[in-house]
């Protein structure tokens, strides 16, 4: 089909016989010229339509425009019209550089000595270990700095005997890791599974751990330093030690210093034997922490849960715990130093230990703002129990220093007095995370679904199985362009600078300019501010921002911004005074509808509508306003 599509286009261009080039002058000295029937070629002629400036065009933003040719442009937008694309999605994906997970190659499936496996990435261990007696399998450094790693561990080990699995510093600085456990150490006798440094500072880790070690007896598992320094993550244990006997799981610096990790134990240990399971520094110091157990340890008999330290010192965040030890037998269950959160949370206890028998449940320095909800009435001991309703509004923190700083960087906000020439301040962390894409030609993205009633057609067209990491990915970024827009916003997500242009000139008009900080250069450390320009004369005036979207093409989300004022400064090394980069800042004159919980409020105090907040706009994100 791509053949023949492909000789027609080619058969109509001889018969036109064009021997025009479309030409764009972008910067001075610099003449782009486009075969006029590429995408890029026609954004050039609606940019010069659209836009009334003599200004040269972004050669930042023109970068980012759709590498296809006048080809392939036309065949993958037929096929889009055709509702065929899916069938041809990897040749898409790599000609219109989209971000696009692999298909797994064929699984591993036997072996019969140790294997230590090394600078792997993209597999599918299926039945891999079953019923193998003994032996060693070693995954270290495995998927380690890959963009993008997808691996699927199915029936890994299952009815092993005496088998050991390490994962050592597995997807270790991954970017978007996807990895599936389904009835992995299923039935195991005497066995470990060991995960240590697993998918640590991970950008947007998405793992699925389901009846993991179920029907196991005597099988040990770790997880230490797992998920530590990650951003934006979710876990999933469903029926995790189902009905195992003596099985011990250790949880350690878990999902510590997080960014909005969220986790999900559904079924774990239910009905299971004598379970052992341990919680130390469990989300320590993360940042809006999400913890869901769903009739965890249901049934079971003689268990011991201890939670030491577990989400202490972090912002905010959120457990739910329901059927919780419910009718088990003999449970012991230990929560010390939990919830301590330097910013209030929420904790919901229904139905804990309900029905249970011969059950002792200790909470020794509870955190605050906590539901109970039919809790078992008899066998518990509250000590040191910080029973405190929460206000009207929430909590704010009253904690500076390091502790704020945990979760607001150094120069992520700041005063608009701190933009003065010679003033020595934080850099953040302006560094694009997301994996390098492009836009789609507006041909191409205008055919396509983006709606949430129309998530199956997304999952079939990027081949999003059911509770993958595309299929959140796709759902999270459609619900935050469906979002009603906050007093005052105006919003829209796109996906083609076409698009972008449209909704930039319906808020400022044609006379508009985009700008982006110049680089990351000064990022993460001590700069110097250098020669200053208030865009607009320094006037109050509006713009609109945009800010990348995680999405299988590049999308951002742009936002009408009122009341803010618009810098350009030289940014210096302050020990050479040399200029390093030239940045673009943003000042919110207008705070008052901002939560109180907003990290500039927790960096820079006072609250919403008291103070104005500037920052720096990242690497990739941008900011259209009015040319002077």
């Amino acid at each position: 089909m791509l053949g023949q599509i492909q000789l027609q286009f080619f058969l109509l261009f001889l018969v036109f016989n064009v021997n025009y080039s479309a030409s764009s002058q972008i910067s001075d000295g610099i003449t782009v010229r486009e075969n006029p029937f590429t995408p890029k070629a026609y954004l050039l002629r609606y940019w010069d339509k659209e836009i009334r400036t003599n200004l040269p065009k972004s050669t930042f933003l023109l970068s980012k425009a759709s590498p296809l040719n006048a080809v392939d442009s036309t065949t993958f937008a037929k096929l889009t019209a055709q509702n065929t694309l899916s069938s041809v999605l990897p040749s898409f994906c790599s000609a219109a550089k989209l971000f696009c997970f692999p298909d797994l190659s064929p699984s591993l499936e036997k072996h019969d000595t140790d294997v230590k496996f090394a600078v792997y990435l993209d597999k599918n261990f299926t039945n891999y270990g079953t019923l193998r007696p003994g032996g060693i399998d070693s995954f270290k450094n495995y998927s380690n700095g890959d963009n993008l790693p997808v691996d699927s561990f199915r029936r890994y080990s299952r009815d092993s005997s005496g088998h050991e699995d390490r994962f050592s510093t597995y997807a270790e600085e991954a970017n978007v890791a996807d990895q599936s456990f389904n009835t992995y150490g299923t039935s195991a006798t005497g066995s470990s599974s060991n995960f240590k440094s697993y998918n640590d500072e991970v950008n947007v880790p998405n793992l699925r751990f389901t009846t993991y070690s179920a029907d196991a007896v005597g099988r040990t598992n770790e997880f230490t330093t797992y998920t530590e320094n990650t951003n934006a993550g979710n876990q999933e244990f469903a029926a995790y030690g189902k009905k195992s006997s003596g099985s011990p799981n250790v949880f350690t610096s878990y999902g510590k210093e997080s960014n909005v990790i969220g986790s999900g134990f559904s079924g774990y240990g239910e009905r299971g034997n004598a379970a052992n399971d341990t919680f130390t520094s469990y989300g320590d110091d993360g940042n809006v922490p999400t913890n869901t157990f769903n009739n965890y340890g249901d049934g079971g008999n003689a268990a011991v849960e201890s939670f030491s330290s577990y989400r202490d010192q972090s912002n905010v965040g959120d457990d739910s715990f329901q059927s919780y030890a419910k009718n088990s037998n003999s449970a012991e269950v230990k929560f010390s130093n939990y919830g301590n959160s330097f910013n209030e949370g929420t904790d919901v206890f229904k139905g804990y230990g309900e029905g249970a028998r011969g059950h002792a449940v200790s909470f020794k320095t509870y955190g605050v703002n906590n539901t109970f909800k039919n809790y078992a009435k008899t066998g518990v001991t509250f000590a040191k129990y910080n029973n405190v309703s929460s206000s009207t509004s929430p909590k704010m923190a009253t904690t500076s220093g390091s502790l704020v700083n945990r979760w607001v960087e150094p120069g992520k906000f700041f005063r608009e007095s701190m933009l003065k020439k010679g003033n020595v301040m934080a850099m953040p962390d302006i560094k694009d995370k997301l994996p390098k894409r492009s836009f789609l030609p507006r041909t191409i993205v205008s055919k396509l679904p983006f709606s949430s009633s129309k998530i199956s057609q997304l999952k079939q067209l990027f081949h999003a199985a059911d509770n993958s990491t595309m299929e959140t990915i796709i759902k999270d970024t459609l619900s935050e362009c469906e979002r009603a827009p906050s007093a005052g916003e105006i919003k829209r997500c796109v996906g083609s600078i076409e698009d972008m242009i449209d909704f930039a000139t319906s808020i400022l008009g044609r006379n508009v300019v985009v700008r982006t900080t110049e680089n990351v250069n000064g990022s993460k450390e001590k700069i110097m501010i250098g020669s200053i320009k208030g865009i607009n004369g320094g006037k109050v005036t509006k713009s609109v921002s945009c800010h990348q979207s995680l999405y299988p093409y590049l999308l951002y989300y742009c936002h009408s911004v009122p009341k803010v004022r618009v810098y350009e400064a030289d940014i210096l090394d302050p020990n050479t005074k040399a200029k390093i980069n030239h940045g673009v800042a943003i000042c919110h004159l207008d705070t008052s509808a901002w939560s109180p919980t907003h990290g500039a409020f927790l960096a820079l105090g006072p609250g919403p509508g008291r103070i104005e907040v500037c920052h720096w706009i990242f690497e990739n994100d941008m900011t259209w306003t009015t040319a002077d």
